[in-house]
């Protein structure tokens, strides 16, 4: 069965870093474009930034590009996301999953909850 375990939320200062995880079982995770959604409360589902398989080629949502970096360890069946200089605007539930149109490989996890708060 495939899972995901998101990691490393939290509670950060305006202008503040942050490093999530996510540690993926069950599947053959290097075959796997990944990618990092996040929910803010009372809102939809966001896409943040997606990573193909190899780790070559990331994509971010307009909204963090600059500040947030994807990245992808295949040894490890683990995914990261890198966040600087955060803003309110980011304070949402993050989570992950794998890509496989038209949806995702998997449910979805329980998240992180990243609070970006003075």
């Amino acid at each position: 069965q495939v899972h995901f375990v998101e990691s490393g939320g939290g509670l950060v200062q305006p202008g503040g870093s942050l490093r999530l995880s996510c540690a993926a079982s069950g599947l053959t995770f290097s075959t796997y474009t990944m990618g990092w959604y996040r929910q803010a409360p009372g809102k939809g589902r966001e896409n943040v930034a997606v990573i193909t398989s190899r780790g070559d080629v990331t994509n971010y949502a307009v909204s963090v590009k600059g500040r947030f970096t994807i990245s992808r360890d295949n040894a490890r069946n683990t995914v990261y996301l890198q966040m600087n200089s955060l803003k309110s605007a980011d304070t949402a539930v993050y989570y992950c999953n794998a890509v496989s149109p038209p949806g995702f490989l998997a449910s979805w996890g329980q998240g992180t909850q990243v609070t970006v708060s003075s």
